[in-house]
């Protein structure tokens, strides 16, 4: 175990617009009361933010502008200004730009100079990896204080003159799913009014041999008219291996912290859809937690969801309460999962296990569904080729 804690002191988030429920998708792209409907039971997902004009498809908010509003959120909420912050971490799966990177033009947006910054390049996962980073520079000693930060712009993948009664399945779940935000949160070595102890924190490629579950694609001159979708999603792949998936990192923190599943007081499960996270909270065996989500309403919001859900959590989590966190990345399937201690916690140190040897073998999830008895949705013409490939 670390001679020094790390604490999260704040966080903070930031949606562009107006939400943008299932019914105004549905006029805009030209489908039926039925595929609204479908898609309300069956993904889950009842509206999302855009950082786009769905009229016009014209982009109207960049991923430095929400950014920056969630980073000067959580620093007012920390009660710190940009001269207390030694280092500044970004993840995100969207930059604004290949150069300069995203991070260090919100640093400049908040007056943030002469520190180390950092862009990670991930999908929703990244979240936990910027908060990783941040982690290990306070462990280290070299940071005092980190700003993190996470967020993705995905309407601007949008193609608001697609008619998606002819979209295959991978393309057309994107237009459900997706929204566009960001959050930011403090990291410190000293703790403060309200802040939490992070007691473990992990990330970890499992991709050996597996096809990617999600693409994002980028172009130049050169190959911008190659005939190759912007943005695809293997929905099946993901119902498959999230959930057990899930199930591991649990049992992991579970065995980091030695905390038993009757104590943990809040769960902030993976946010894909508002269906599955459901599923995958109601699996998890824990009798008495509070589930804190956020994808029924700003839908999955990649890097940005972590820190919703943080917000959310710090905002609810006593001195001395338990929380755990799962994040699963599909693009190239990555794990990853935090635990959490409301106030500065020094009363669970002892119940932590500092050497992996003497954590128990972890149990076999291999008897968790695999979703296939859900019902079918119905087969209507306007989705017909959404509905034979995606439960």
């Amino acid at each position: 175990m670390p001679d020094r804690d790390v604490h999260l002191l704040a966080a903070g988030s930031a949606l562009p617009g107006p939400a943008v429920d299932n019914a105004t998708l549905a006029r805009r792209f030209g489908m039926d009361t039925l595929w609204e409907q479908w898609v309300e039971v069956f993904i889950g997902t009842k509206a999302r933010h855009l950082a786009l004009d769905l009229e016009s498809g014209e982009v109207v908010g960049t991923l430095a502008g929400l950014a920056e509003q969630a980073g000067r959120r959580a620093l007012d909420a920390a009660g710190l200004g940009p001269g207390d912050i030694d280092a500044v971490v970004l993840g995100t799966a969207t930059p604004d730009q290949l150069m300069p990177a995203t991070v260090n033009i919100v640093a400049d947006r908040l007056g943030i100079d002469d520190v180390r910054t950092y862009q990670l390049q991930s999908g929703c996962s990244g979240a936990v990896q910027a908060l990783d980073v941040a982690r290990q520079l306070l462990l280290a000693g070299s940071a005092r204080r980190v700003l993190v930060l996470g967020g993705d712009v995905i309407a601007r993948f949008y193609d608001v003159t697609a008619d998606l009664r002819t979209l295959p399945p991978a393309q057309l779940v994107n237009y459900v799913l997706f929204g566009d935000a960001a959050g930011a949160a403090v990291l410190s070595a000293e703790p403060a009014a309200g802040s939490a102890v992070v007691r473990a924190l992990f990330t970890r490629l499992v991709g050996l041999g597996r096809e990617p579950g999600a693409t994002l694609e980028w172009s130049g001159p050169a190959d911008r008219d190659r005939d190759r979708p912007a943005a695809t999603e293997d929905y099946k792949a993901i119902e498959t291996h999230v959930p057990p998936m899930t199930g591991e990192v649990l049992d992991e923190l579970l065995a980091a912290t030695g905390w038993d599943r009757e104590e943990i007081d809040l769960l902030l499960p993976p946010q894909l859809s508002g269906r599955m996270t459901k599923l995958i909270a109601s699996r998890l065996g824990l009798p008495r937690a509070a589930e804190v989500t956020v994808v029924d309403d700003a839908g999955n919001c990649g890097n940005a969801i972590v820190f919703l859900q943080l917000e959310r959590a710090l905002a609810k989590l006593a001195d001395g309460e338990r929380a755990v966190g799962v994040s699963i990345e599909s693009s190239k399937w990555i794990k990853a999962g935090f635990a959490l201690q409301g106030g500065t916690g020094a009363g669970a140190r002892a119940r932590l296990r500092p050497d992996p040897r003497d954590q128990p073998d972890l149990p076999d999830r291999s008897d968790l569904p695999d979703h296939s008895d859900l019902p079918d949705p119905p087969a209507t013409p306007p989705t017909a080729r959404f509905e034979e490939d995606i439960p």
